[in-house]
Order: structure tokens, then sequence, then C-alpha cells
């Protein structure tokens, strides 16, 4: 009677021991697929969005860094006049070339078209409306006019072999004309519309040049 009894609280106490244990294990949390799936696309999202972030930052920063020469030449003229050396410059490697260089022709005309296109933006969008708003409207017309062909200067260069001696023929025409345009900015216009305008006036007219210049940087 003593060992049925000893065997009967055993068989009792495996028996609490196996229902503790099965309680314990369906207390534990269980995480399903959707959970997991959730918590990736989480952690997906927000490397993406880190990513585009980063790319925002990074397309600011070359924005910067191409109008900062530009902001710091001083204000709106002389900022105009310090691109105007820039792009001169850019005439002075493109007519260094060897008919053989055709990369490196075809690499200083595309700066060459982006250097210009950012200060045509500047000069339309901010100087010239000024000058005729003082009054010099037949002078940023001419002006303005004047950049068309130097559009169609850089048109003719980009669809034209620039293997040949001709190719230098036209840049030193383009050159030619873009210089006689700036002495007439820097020398008549410029001055004659600075001296028109407030000191205010010119400040904010800077700020008015950089920021149109800062959407083509």
């Amino acid at each position: 009677m003593a060992t049925t009894s000893t065997r009967s609280r055993s068989g009792a106490n495996r028996s609490t021991s196996k229902s503790a244990t099965t309680d314990r294990t369906q207390d534990k949390p269980v995480s399903s697929n959707g959970d997991r799936g959730l918590s990736n696309f989480t952690v997906v999202a927000g490397a993406a969005g880190a990513g585009m972030a980063l790319g925002v930052l990074a397309m600011l920063g070359r924005k910067v860094a191409v109008q900062a020469p530009t902001y710091f030449a001083g204000e709106w003229d002389q900022a105009l006049a310090a691109e105007h050396k820039a792009v001169l410059k850019l005439f002075d490697a493109l007519q260094a070339t060897e008919d053989s260089e055709t990369s490196k022709r075809s690499v200083l005309l595309t700066q060459m078209k982006h250097a210009l296109a950012k200060h045509a933006l500047e000069e339309e969008n901010a100087v010239y409306p000024a000058l005729r708003d003082a009054g010099e409207i037949a002078g940023a017309d001419e002006l303005n006019s004047e950049h068309g062909y130097v559009k169609q200067y850089l048109y003719d260069l980009e669809n034209m072999p620039n293997n040949s001696p001709e190719f230098l023929v036209k840049v030193a025409k383009f050159r030619a004309d873009i210089e006689e345009h700036m002495q007439e900015e820097e020398e008549a216009l410029f001055p004659l519309l600075r001296s028109k305008l407030t000191a205010e006036q010119n400040k904010l007219l800077t700020q008015q040049m950089n920021k149109e210049g800062f959407k083509l940087a």
C-alpha cells in the first residue's frame, strides 16, 4: 500500500510539472511572420529615407559649392564680372586643345555651357528686369537678345565635329562676340544701373541674383 501511494504521488508530481511547463510555454510571446515583415519594412524604409536625405544634402552641398565663388565675389556687378573671367578661362583652356583631344574639348564645352546657362539665368531673371525698371529698356533688351546668339554658338559647337580645325575657328568667333557683350555690361550698363539704385536696392539685387544662380548651380 505504501508503495502504491508513493507511485501515485510521483505520477501527480510529473503531471503537475508538465502542466507548469505547458503554461510557461504558452506565456511566451510568439513572433508572427507579419510582425517580422513589418519590422523588415521599417528597417528598409528607414534606410531608404536616410539615403534620400543624404542625397538631398549632397545635392545642396554641391549647389552651395558651385554658387560660392559668385556669392563671395561681392555685390551683383562684381559677382557677374567674376563669372565673366571664369568663362574666359574656359575659353583659354578650350583654345589650347589639339584636334586630337576630343574628349577634353567635350568636357570643357559642357562646363562652359553650364557656366553660361547659370550666368544667363542670373542676368535674365534679376539684373535685366532691374535695368528695365530703371528705364534702360533698350539696353536690357539688347543684352537679352545677345544671349540668344550665345545659345546658338553653343548649339553649333555641340553639333559639329570637334576634331576639325573649324571647331576652334568657331570658338574664336564665339569668344570675340561674348567678350564684346561682357565689355558692354561691365563698362556701360552695369555701372549705370548701380548708380541708379540705392545701397539697399543693390543689396537686394545681389540676393536675387544669387537666388537665381543657386537654381542652376
